[in-house]
């Protein structure tokens, strides 16, 4: 791959070298693929859920109202308790798991964390695959989410600490991108399994996730350590100095490892970095922490993503339509928006892009509302042509999610810690990202049967406050290098009484 020359100046004319290199650019893919693992979850458990043969199997009661019962609302015909359990007991040890990764990644490093997710990812989709009763089932989902917690946690980190300051941006969605693209293979794969004999198709389904689980854990083999966490473990200065030499494809790393070694003292004063965590002068970055992952939940991305099958049934389309309606709204089109931002988000800033995803979601997702509270009833189904209608308003709502909140909301905590308490700080993120959707995936089918058509307008309402926070009191991090992020508060109109 041809490398360019890439000059990186901060407003304060801080010149860090570097260029475009392959190491940086096949470790980042390599990591990425964590990404692929939660997202071919959101998307496969979503699939099965509405094939016949796996409620049948799993869950008899759903089967039994969905085919016989013609007095339940169509919104309530989903709703069981055990079945959104399925869906969301990865979440809750998610939670757990990305506490232990927290010590993890910053005790032995980033690789280490990647290594777990994977290895643990493998179990779990193997136990899930082979699965004859519920309980097997969702003791797979917790192995699964005990991947999804240690990849959440790591790679983020991970890419924004191998990036340039410039590509920081780009590199950070490859994980929202991939994502995107585990979300897209798996509603291809549900919608090939679902046509299979014998009505074992869920089992490919669910097994399929080993390939990139195992993908995720012979790379992370190969991977090298991050520079930041090279300096953060260790004094050998020389050796962190060599690897940011090889990542930036030239010699002269002095500016940038000057302040990677400044970090990582400050670092090391960190006895309880929790603790640490909760001063006042880092009150801007926990609240990003908190408020970002639980934001991205209550845009409703994930009844999207979890349920976009499900949907499509209530709405009255067949099994092997809604499957294929999720292909193209909750998969194709998401990928493409946000490999889009990908390209853009380094130019137009995260402001942007907020700014326009919060617009987009937000009108959309009132059309959606209108149109299912004016022509689906609680009995019978809707006209295809009203269907399709929603199917194409569900697509522009994805899209505004996956060029928006999607990738940013991972991207701005990744990018705005301080070294000494940048594990800690994703650590939050990460729970409160599995708090928010384990509330979103338990409650959504109840929710969906007390609310009706009213549980767009319940998401919309929240993508009006979205847009307004970051509109106040998010400053734009583009361009600006991520030991040196601490200027974006102190130049802030409201954040700079708390750092100054």
């Amino acid at each position: 791959m041809a490398a360019a020359e890439l000059g990186i100046i901060t407003s304060k004319d801080e010149h860090y070298n570097g260029k475009m290199t392959l190491l940086v650019v096949l470790s980042c893919m390599v990591a990425a693929m964590g990404g692929i693992i939660y997202g071919y979850d959101i998307g496969i458990s979503g699939g099965v859920t509405s094939m016949e043969p796996f409620l049948k199997k799993f869950f008899p009661e759903v089967h039994t109202r969905m085919k016989e019962d013609t007095k339940t609302s169509n919104y309530c015909k989903f709703d069981s308790q055990l079945l959104t359990a399925f869906t969301s007991s990865l979440y809750i040890a998610g939670l757990v798991a990305s506490f232990f990764a927290s010590s993890v990644t910053r005790t032995f490093g980033r690789k280490p964390s990647i290594l777990v997710a994977g290895a643990s990812f493998l179990a779990g989709s193997a136990l899930c695959g082979a699965a004859t009763n519920v309980y097997m089932l969702i003791s797979g989902r917790i192995l699964l989410g005990v991947g999804v917690g240690f990849a959440n946690q790591s790679v983020p980190l991970y890419l924004s600490e191998m990036a340039l300051p410039r590509h920081r941006g780009a590199f950070n969605i490859g994980f929202q991108l991939c994502v995107a693209i585990g979300v897209l293979s798996a509603n291809l794969i549900n919608f090939g399994a679902e046509k299979i004999t014998g009505g074992w198709g869920w089992r490919i389904s669910l097994s399929l996730a080993a390939v990139p689980a195992s993908i995720l854990t012979l790379g992370a083999l190969l991977l090298p350590e991050t520079p930041n966490s090279l300096i953060q473990r260790s004094n050998d200065h020389q050796k962190a100095e060599s690897m940011l030499q090889r990542t930036r494809g030239c010699e002269d790393v002095q500016a940038e490892l000057n302040d990677l070694i400044k970090a990582s003292e400050n670092s090391k004063t960190i006895k309880h970095p929790f603790k640490k965590l909760m001063q006042r002068k880092y009150r801007p970055q926990l609240v990003m922490a908190i408020a970002m992952p639980f934001f991205t939940q209550v845009t409703g991305i994930n009844v999207i993503s979890f349920y976009a099958p499900v949907l499509f049934r209530t709405l009255g389309l067949s099994e092997s339509m809604s499957l294929l309606s999720a292909v193209m709204s909750a998969g194709m089109v998401g990928t493409c928006a946000t490999f889009v931002s990908m390209l853009m988000v380094d130019k137009l800033g995260r402001r942007t892009l907020f700014a326009i995803g919060g617009i987009q979601m937000f009108v959309s997702q009132v059309i959606v509302g209108s149109i299912m509270a004016a022509e689906l009833g609680d009995i019978g189904g809707i006209s295809k042509g009203y269907a399709y209608l929603l199917i194409i308003f569900v697509s522009v709502y994805v899209a505004g999610f996956a060029w928006s909140w999607g990738p940013l909301g991972w991207l701005i905590p990744s990018e705005i810690f301080p070294l000494e308490i940048r594990s800690a700080g994703q650590s939050v993120t990460v729970a409160v990202n599995f708090v928010s959707t384990f509330g979103i995936a338990q409650s959504f089918l109840s929710m969906l049967c007390h609310f009706k058509s009213g549980i767009f307008f319940f998401f919309g309402g929240w993508v009006m406050v979205m847009t307004g926070f970051v509109y106040l009191l998010l400053p734009e991090t583009a361009n600006i290098p991520i030991e040196k992020m601490d200027r974006v508060w102190r130049e802030h109109w409201f954040w700079n009484r708390f750092v100054r």
